[in-house]
């Protein structure tokens, strides 16, 4: 795994780190949705952000969860139809090594 992108925030202000930790941990944990489709949403809003390291680290998690490549197409296209086509150029510059 690559270096940790909030290295430089545990280092410095560890109770924001571990508020952080705490997020990302409620938001993935297992509940009623599918961890597949947790990780699609998170995907089509790296997307949407212009994130394109997010949407290819997350697009490998949901494959590893279970999605197929046309689900990760399919929330592509729902991320075009509410940000714009500046989310799917970031996809599609992320996805070119994972599908």
């Amino acid at each position: 795994m690559t270096e940790n992108p909030l290295q430089i925030i545990e280092d410095n202000d560890p109770d924001f780190a571990k508020l952080l930790d705490y997020t990302l941990d409620l938001s993935f944990e297992e509940g009623t949705m599918p961890m597949k489709y947790k990780l699609l949403i998170a995907m089509a809003l790296d997307a949407s952000k212009g994130a394109e390291n997010g949407v290819r680290v997350l697009a490998m998690q949901a494959l590893e969860a279970g999605a197929t490549k046309e689900e990760i197409m399919e929330a592509v296209r729902i991320t075009n139809f509410i940000a714009g086509v500046g989310g799917a150029y970031t996809a599609a510059n992320a996805l070119r090594d994972v599908l």
